[in-house]
């Protein structure tokens, strides 16, 4: 016989799935489309030049986790014609941000590659227009090497600056009904002194974006931001 008690949970039950499923989200957005992204980033920016390289530090997943993690990767590593300075580039790319499923920041594969973070701070970078890209600069030590580092990272439409923010801004995007794409860029340098591979870097950054089609620049930044560069 069904008492009381029973129909109490059983209706909790229900409630509680109805929720779940009102919070699943169906909707995707996805920025990059049908595009790849190596066609996306130029390959030149004004004064500098790039050639494509598979030797940068990247995070190491086990077995089928890291297809997973990223449709696509992209490594170059970018020359200035004058000065011979190089800057390293790598792009990650997903096309679903979930719950597992969510950008490795360098703050974790810099470490596992044997590397010590001694500087981790955000940064606010003027684009050209007037905007400004969150990003966030690192300071990476190993034996015989120093690599400064900024990157940034899209998910959806939003310029999350660290792993809190991340998963604050998939839970809102999920909330709304939507499986978010999602893209993590970063630029770095090699050198003793980060503040001047820092200078270097952040001059670079906003010439790449600028010399990314107009149509293309929402991914790597988001819509209103890309909308805004001049």
């Amino acid at each position: 016989m069904t008492n009381r008690r029973d129909i109490l949970i059983g209706a909790a039950c229900l409630a509680g799935a109805g929720v779940a499923f009102a919070l699943t989200p169906r909707k995707k957005l996805n920025l990059l489309a049908d595009r790849k992204l190596e066609d996306v980033i130029p390959r030149t920016v004004p004064g500098w030049v790039s050639v494509d390289v598979s030797d940068l530090v990247q995070p190491k997943e086990e077995g089928s986790l890291a297809a997973r993690l990223y449709n696509q990767t992209v490594g170059r590593v970018y020359r200035h014609a004058e000065s011979g300075i190089q800057l390293m580039m790598l792009a990650a790319y997903g096309k679903s941000q979930s719950n597992d499923l969510m950008l490795h920041r360098p703050e974790t594969c810099y470490p596992a590659s044997g590397f010590r973070i001694t500087a981790d701070e955000p940064a606010m970078l003027s684009m050209p227009g007037g905007g400004k890209l969150p990003a966030r600069r690192l300071v990476a030590d190993a034996p015989g090497r120093k690599e400064s580092i900024l990157y940034w990272s899209r998910l959806g439409e939003t310029l999350p600056v660290s792993n809190r923010e991340q998963r604050l801004d998939r839970v809102r995007t999920a909330m709304s009904g939507y499986v978010t794409d999602g893209l993590l860029m970063r630029i770095s340098g090699v050198g003793a002194d980060p503040a001047q591979v820092f200078e270097h870097v952040e001059t670079f950054v906003p010439l790449l974006i600028q010399a990314t089609s107009p149509q293309a620049r929402s991914v790597l930044v988001g819509t209103r931001l890309a909308q805004s560069i001049a």
